[in-house]
């Protein structure tokens, strides 16, 4: 709407649902759309969900670029290179959602696993593909990780039209890790446990 959408002009990433004027065309809750000014500047694309008062999540501004599988990877990467500059990287968070612009998605590694947590419809269709390229470029480092385990038990998804979701994504692993954080061991299951 003209007067509308100040948040995300100063760099936030939603559209509410009271600041859309229309929508054109068809889409499908969780498809990726073009987002435009009230007098048809380009601000981006973003994943909408009538369900939900955040309309839509924008994945990116300005730009035209597909939201594919590089896309995707460049995202991780680019988040994968700044935690190795900030953080020790043997557990750590990779991907923080809206801060990593992969908006509803969490993935965090313990040791040689990652768990991940989509409170999103429009990451939902994207997670796996996510999760699997986290992992490709973890193991590009020389990190070999094990497995990859979803803890979407929120009550948050609910909002989303989203059933609650707990479990592993590929094959079965151990889910007791054993990490070290500042020195001190800790046994942590990843399954029953808090997730963060």
């Amino acid at each position: 709407k003209k007067g509308g959408g100040r948040y995300l002009k100063s760099g936030g990433q939603w559209i509410y649902d009271n600041e859309i004027e229309k929508v054109s065309g068809e889409y499908e809750p969780g498809d990726i759309v073009n987002v435009l000014d009230f007098d048809g500047y380009k601000l981006g694309k973003g994943y909408i969900n009538p369900n939900s008062t955040i309309r839509i999540r924008m994945l990116e501004r300005y730009h035209d670029d597909p939201i594919d599988e590089a896309f995707w990877e460049k995202r991780v990467r680019d988040a994968w290179e700044y935690r190795k500059s900030v953080v020790d990287t043997s557990s750590c968070r990779i991907l923080f959602s809206e801060a990593d612009y992969v908006p509803g998605l969490v993935v965090d590694k313990f040791e040689d696993v990652l768990v991940c947590e989509c409170e999103t419809l429009g990451m939902e269709r994207h997670k796996e593909t996510i999760c699997n390229l986290v992992k490709k470029v973890l193991e590009e480092d020389g990190i070999r990780i094990r497995g990859i385990y979803e803890r979407s038990d929120a009550s948050v998804r609910k909002l989303e039209g989203l059933e609650k979701v707990k479990g592993f994504i590929g094959e079965p692993f151990d889910t007791n890790v054993v990490i070290c954080e500042n020195g001190v061991k800790y046994r942590v299951n990843i399954e029953e446990g808090q997730k963060t």
